[in-house]
């Protein structure tokens, strides 16, 4: 090839073709994550970038992995609001995060018993539920389980409903995340535990 710039600019493009193939292939497309592909992303932890907490493992891991590559820059920000935040010394209240992709909320209340909590989902928003301090339950039930009690308020992004779902005890150390496809019931007391403090992050959801 006699043209020099030419020569160079194909060169150019030929490596850079090379290079998002390459990524096209460690990162698949949204409708091509399966299980076993999500569960190896996922015990990677390259999500965490540095962040010792761990997510609780029932999470829905497909789920995560399409709404994180979609969202990346949203889910780093909130990734990394837990890993540089001293959470022991936040007061109760509201945070700002990332606008109105990603908000903070501290509480410090009484947890419950189990029939004065409620099953609750939401639509625009993904939950990052994590105990600070004590300890509380949580149950969780895929949404096709669960039946609509009252249904959805779009000013509130909440509906409620009736199941019997698994309980876990959340305790500082592990971010539970709930998707909108997960109906979740948060603050159930546990035994000896009259209260908690928990940071609760709002990630809007991946159109």
């Amino acid at each position: 090839m006699k043209n020099p710039l030419l020569k160079t600019a194909l060169l150019m493009l030929g490596v850079a073709a090379l290079g998002f193939g390459a990524r096209a292939q460690t990162t698949p497309a949204a409708d091509t994550w399966t299980k076993k592909k999500a569960e190896k992303w996922f015990k990677k932890r390259e999500w965490a970038n540095g962040l010792k907490l761990n997510v609780q493992e029932s999470i829905d891991k497909v789920e995560f992995a399409k709404q994180y590559h979609a969202n990346k820059a949203v889910w780093d920000k909130a990734f990394a609001y837990f890993r540089d935040t001293n959470l022991d010394q936040l007061t109760p209240g509201k945070y700002p995060v990332d606008g109105e992709n990603v908000t903070a909320a501290v509480t410090e209340n009484p947890t419950k018993d189990y029939d004065k909590t409620n099953w609750e989902s939401h639509r625009k928003y993904i939950d990052m539920q994590y105990v600070v301090q004590g300890a509380e339950k949580i149950g969780v039930v895929p949404l096709d389980k669960a039946t609509v009690t009252k249904p959805y308020d779009e000013a509130r992004d909440v509906a409620n409903y009736s199941a019997d779902g698994k309980l876990y005890e959340a305790k500082p150390g592990t971010i539970y995340i709930f998707f909108p496809q997960d109906v979740h019931r948060p603050n159930i007391k546990v035994d000896g535990v009259e209260k908690d403090k928990k940071l609760v992050l709002k990630v809007r959801v991946a159109s």
